[in-house]
């Protein structure tokens, strides 16, 4: 098999690729060739099914060079520019999140054989603030230009599927923990830096109040899931392409709990709250989530904060 990877250095993308070349798919079929796409990477790697390609997806030719070897067999989209920085600078976000997307489909397309894609979509196409209950057929009122842009990519990713020219499946995606205490270009960084914080003895502002309610998912869970997602077999995708995925809701009060009780009753004196209230109106008021589609398909959240904490910090 042949699979590309765009965003391969980005947090997620770094923990699917080190998954792929360790364990492979989970159905057991073989990749030959694994082509990475970002911008550029920490450090090379000795695997000679790898092939890496440096620069941006949106640079004009650069997403060709990903199919000069013959045709991909399955492509996990992952690249994007996201949310405050997608707001600070609209060109770059249309560039890179939606025409970059139209241009892989393009190229999908034109390839003359069928891929499966799977789309790292986002929980902001519901908008804010969201009903009392989310679920399947929740209306979508993206309120961000990057959460805009990731809705038109799963609506041409359903077209595209239905016109046969690819077998797509978006999956949307909440705060992934923990990432790395750098610099993102995220709004809800606070919700992976209160990990490594408390891990290491360092105090906490949290920006957001104790009773602030969120989707947890960590990065362990969410790879489960993406590859889970690269072996659906296409029947099952006919109904329903674009999914919410099931997710821990957890105030941020009840998280801390679990770090201290990880890490040392002493953790608690490190949180000092201080609420901002625009950030606890996008990350601090999630309501109940039903995911039934996914959860008919098989798709699963970390199963309790216990595990949420393993598989953030060791994935």
């Amino acid at each position: 098999m042949r699979v590309l990877v765009t965003g391969a250095n980005g947090f997620v993308g770094r923990h699917l690729v080190r998954r792929l070349l360790a364990d492979g798919l989970p159905d057991g079929r073989t990749i030959t060739r694994l082509i990475l796409m970002d911008m550029d990477f920490r450090e090379p790697i000795d695997d000679p099914r790898v092939r890496l390609l440096c620069g941006s997806i949106a640079e004009t030719g650069r997403l060709d060079e990903a199919f000069s070897e013959g045709p991909l067999d399955l492509v996990f989209h992952l690249a994007s520019i996201p949310g405050g920085l997608a707001e600070a600078r609209f060109e770059l976000g249309l560039e890179v999140n939606l025409q970059a997307t139209v241009a892989l489909l393009e190229l999908l397309r034109r390839q003359n054989h069928v891929a499966r894609l799977v789309f790292a979509s986002t929980i902001a196409v519901y908008g804010a603030p969201m009903p009392a209950q989310v679920d399947d057929e929740t209306p979508l009122r993206p309120g961000l230009s990057y959460a805009a842009h990731k809705r038109v990519g799963e609506i041409l990713i359903e077209d595209y599927s239905r016109r046969g020219w690819l077998e797509g499946i978006s999956l949307r995606l909440p705060g992934i923990v923990a990432r790395p205490a750098e610099p993102s270009g995220l709004l809800s960084a606070f919700m992976s830096d209160v990990f490594w914080r408390l891990k290491a003895g360092e105090p906490f502002i949290c920006p957001v109040s104790p009773e602030a309610v969120a989707w947890w998912m960590s990065v362990g869970c969410c790879v489960d899931n993406l590859l889970h997602a690269a072996t659906l077999p296409c029947e099952a995708l006919v109904t329903r392409r674009s999914l919410a995925l099931p997710v821990l809701r957890l105030t941020m009060a009840e998280l801390i709990e679990a770090l201290a009780r990880r890490f040392g009753d002493d953790r608690h004196a490190l949180v000092d709250y201080r609420p901002d209230a625009q950030l606890e109106a996008a990350f601090g008021a999630f309501p109940l989530l039903r995911a039934e589609a996914a959860e008919t398909l098989g798709f699963a959240h970390d199963g309790d904060v216990d595990r949420l904490i393993e598989r953030a910090i060791n994935p």
